[in-house]
């Protein structure tokens, strides 16, 4: 499954909801709760071990917030990597 995570905050609940195996890609404004330094952090490394978790590149770019900033292990991808995300993934969830 994929999961479309928009959220701000992001909410504890919708991590504990992924189950093994599937993919995030976090949007706009909850990208914030993605920084090594969020109360956040500790359950992103978390679910890192088994859910592939990713931002956009532009998203990133837009909100002034480098790389190096976000958790360790957090996927940058550009457009053509969602798109690809979203034709893999027959099962698409959004959390606004």
């Amino acid at each position: 499954m994929l999961h479309l995570i928009f959220q701000s905050p992001i909410e504890t609940a919708t991590l504990e909801r992924m189950d093994g195996g599937d993919v995030a890609v976090f949007f706009e404004n909850s990208l914030f709760r993605l920084l090594d330094t969020d109360a956040l952090a500790e359950a992103l490394t978390e679910k890192l071990k088994c859910n592939r978790l990713c931002v956009l590149a532009d998203d990133l770019a837009v909100r002034g917030i480098a790389p190096d900033e976000l958790t360790s292990g957090l996927e940058i991808i550009e457009y053509a990597e969602l798109v690809s995300l979203t034709v893999d993934n027959a099962v698409i969830q959004s959390w606004t």
